[in-house]
């Protein structure tokens, strides 16, 4: 009895740290303001598992705007971003 519940619980642990991969950010309101692009840090989508999808814009200061994915100005500034970072170096 006591080897079915080690492994009951050790198969638990292991599913629960496998969909607990760290903090995610999700968007809950999104800007309609343009960002010039010299005051852009960094551009990331954000997770599937969010229920609004859309961009991360960061910017120099460190502040976290959020924007719908038909933005287009943001949309190409994020492809100029990963496009100039080269092929698999972007994680």
């Amino acid at each position: 009895m006591k080897t079915l519940c080690l492994s009951v619980g050790m198969l638990l642990l292991i599913t629960c740290l496998q969909y607990n991969t760290g903090p995610v950010t999700c968007c809950d309101q999104f800007s309609n303001n343009r960002v010039p692009a010299k005051r852009i840090a960094d551009i990331t989508k954000t997770h599937s598992s969010c229920m609004r999808q859309g961009f991360i814009v960061e910017t120099v200061k460190g502040r976290l705007i959020c924007f719908r994915l038909s933005t287009m100005w943001v949309e190409e500034a994020y492809n100029r971003m990963v496009n100039s970072e080269g092929i698999g170096q972007k994680q």
